[in-house]
């Protein structure tokens, strides 16, 4: 598994009716966490179209985040 922490920059409306997040690293010299983070991942970012209201409610703008990565078992 590796972990990224990310903090929640941008919602925007999508033509469609859901919503645009968009994730991205974040720096804190004043955090350990946030200085062993940027050694190993000093920029990134994440984007996802959603359309699930009960989802959205999850994400605040300006709020960090972990995101997990593990392998997914092959079907």
């Amino acid at each position: 598994m590796v972990r990224a922490k990310l903090v929640l920059q941008e919602i925007t409306d999508c033509s469609w009716g859901g919503k645009r997040i968009k994730f991205q690293t974040q720096y804190d010299s004043s955090i350990p966490e946030d200085q062993r983070f940027q050694k190993a991942t000093p920029t990134g970012s994440a984007e996802f179209q959603i359309d699930n209201p009960a989802a959205l409610e999850q994400f605040k703008l300006g709020e960090t985040y972990y995101v997990d990565f593990t392998p997914a078992p092959k079907s």
